[in-house]
């Protein structure tokens, strides 16, 4: 019977083991959380870059507003912490995030495969696409994308996003001329420096109504993508808190809120001109 006894007990041992290695591997992974060292610090550092319409820019006194901002501080709320904004330019943002400049980079990034591998997104929270501003000159003669695959065309793009990839896949006899900020393509375009700026939807769509002789936009995007915000990689935690975050601002109506306020009223642009 002891032997017995003593043989269960071990069968037993052996099979807990696996458990309490486990619970152990879990709490240290807990332990380098971005969540939790966040949680630590009281602080939720957000990385982005401000010129983004209507998701991130300066209004008349220099504070950064948006879409991403609102959704940031309620991210902050929801956890207890206070907020901070790292304004970073975009070639930069990514190595930004992952020497640790910011816990999250909230900055209307396109998810794509090529950025996936450098950084894991929590689920996508918007859906936008790719369309185009055209310069007035333009406003009978293009009527789509394919038109503007044409040496006789300059296409104005911000560098690295994926207005600019796209305007090098699809149109790759035009003149790409490439820029800093969408605030600098944009108005190579309305200065009839260039014929057409590739970008997202939203944004154009404000530029387009601030400046309707100059310019006008295409109404359809031609492109569906999903933006995503960007986290280290390594951290379950974070990742599977951030996207029960985003379900539960869009269950509740605080998400369409916010929506509405930033891209189905331009109230807001007052405070920004």
């Amino acid at each position: 019977m002891r032997h017995a006894l003593l043989t269960a007990t071990l069968l037993l041992l052996t099979w807990l083991a696996p458990l309490h290695q486990a619970r152990a591997a879990d709490q240290a992974l807990w332990e380098k959380s971005t969540l939790n060292q966040i949680l630590k610090r009281g602080e939720l550092r957000v990385g982005l870059e401000a010129g983004y319409i209507p998701f991130e820019m300066r209004d008349k006194r220099g504070e950064i507003i948006g879409f991403d901002v609102d959704l940031a501080k309620l991210m902050a709320r929801y956890m207890g912490v206070k907020v901070s904004f790292v304004n970073t330019q975009w070639d930069g943002i990514i190595p930004a995030l992952l020497t640790d400049k910011f816990d999250i980079l909230i900055s209307g990034m396109t998810i794509t495969p090529e950025r996936n591998l450098q950084v894991n997104f929590a689920e996508p929270y918007i859906i936008i696409g790719q369309t185009i501003l055209l310069n007035a000159r333009n406003r009978d003669a293009v009527k789509s994308v394919k038109e503007l695959n044409d040496p006789k065309y300059t296409i104005a793009t911000k560098l690295g996003t994926s207005g600019d990839i796209t305007s090098s896949r699809l149109m790759p006899r035009a003149k790409i001329k490439r820029f800093e900020t969408e605030a600098d393509a944009a108005l190579e375009v309305k200065n009839g420096r260039a014929d057409a700026f590739v970008y997202d939807l939203p944004y154009l769509a404000v530029y387009a109504n601030q400046y309707p002789e100059g310019v006008y936009m295409l109404p359809e995007p031609f492109t569906k993508e999903d933006l995503g915000w960007a986290i280290k990689k390594g951290d379950p935690d974070f990742q599977n808190w951030l996207d029960h975050f985003i379900v539960s601002i869009k269950n509740d109506g605080t998400y369409d809120v916010l929506y509405n306020r930033w891209f189905n009223s331009t109230a807001w642009l007052k405070n920004v001109q």
